[in-house]
């Protein structure tokens, strides 16, 4: 079981921290090119290529999707409980509760964990997450969400491909697959670079409120899954993605928004570096006792 709870986690803990050794180094990386590339065309290659090779059933889609929903109401009111009791602005609790990082660790995370199949569930949480954030969690941080760019996003474009194929069985034309599966093929590396890369430009403060909140955010977020899934009545499987994908420390883009907002960067920063710190420990308990649950 160690043997193969450190092949899962191994790969993502190495690359991410070789992205922290290369910015901490002084080494130039082009963050803000690397994102736009793994935004606009990693990520939808990878959502249509993994979407189009793995059999999905469009009610595990559904059911995944309703799922993250469901998640992402209970930690966000969660997040505004907790903010009342730490007197904290609910503006960056709330966000942080609600979005964590299911691209960066998530998917990665899920893929080596659970097989294809396993990532295919995780996109399906990824995506339905993601139309929230660059939504809701846009507005939250204080900046101006629209449904023009949502609907231009790439992202959502590749959902709104991957759908058809998923509800009516379609297959990609060869070519068309083996481009996607080579332009996906480049995200989940690049994702743990740039995760490394953007921890490494963090500074902590007041460490022991992040460590508290950070690992608030992380319990409760694997017991929201477990509760969800358990009232949905998953599949072992999907219900295995669920706890993982919610119990992801705060995802870095809330420290992004934070930033172009100027609403507490500090403290959300705080909250990322903290709740991933807190994560190299509380996710292997959280995975070996679901590959035990699988095996």
């Amino acid at each position: 079981m160690m043997a193969e709870l450190f092949a899962v986690l191994a790969p993502v803990f190495i690359v991410a921290g070789i992205g922290y050794g290369w910015a901490r180094s002084g080494h130039a990386y082009p963050t803000d090119f690397i994102a736009r590339l793994v935004m606009t065309i990693g990520t939808p290659s990878l959502v249509l290529s993994t979407l189009s090779r793995t059999h999905l059933d469009p009610a595990a889609f559904t059911s995944m999707a309703l799922a993250c929903v469901l998640a992402m109401v209970v930690m966000a009111v969660l997040g505004r409980l907790l903010s009342k009791v730490f007197d904290h602005d609910w503006r960056v609790l709330v966000p942080a509760f609600m979005f964590p990082n299911t691209g960066n660790m998530g998917l990665p995370i899920s893929l080596y964990a659970f097989g294809e199949h396993g990532l295919a569930l995780a996109v399906a949480f990824f995506l339905t997450l993601s139309i929230f954030q660059f939504t809701l969690g846009i507005a939250l941080s204080g900046g101006a969400a629209s449904l023009r760019s949502l609907l231009r996003n790439p992202i959502v474009i590749s959902l709104a491909l991957s759908l058809p194929i998923i509800f009516f069985d379609l297959h990609l034309p060869r070519w068309l697959a083996n481009t996607a599966d080579l332009l996906g093929g480049m995200t989940i590396p690049l994702m743990l670079l740039t995760l490394g890369v953007s921890l490494a430009s963090i500074r902590l403060s007041h460490l022991g409120s992040g460590m508290l909140l950070g690992g608030l955010r992380i319990l409760l977020g694997a017991g929201v899954g477990w509760g969800v899934g358990y009232v949905l009545a998953m599949e072992p499987l999907a219900h295995a993605v669920l706890v993982v994908q919610s119990s992801m420390p705060v995802a870095v883009f809330n420290y992004l928004l934070a930033v172009r907002a100027n609403r507490s960067p500090e403290q959300v920063a705080n909250l990322v570096m903290c709740s991933t710190v807190l994560s190299f420990v509380v996710l292997p308990v959280i995975l070996a006792g679901w590959l035990a649950v699988l095996n």
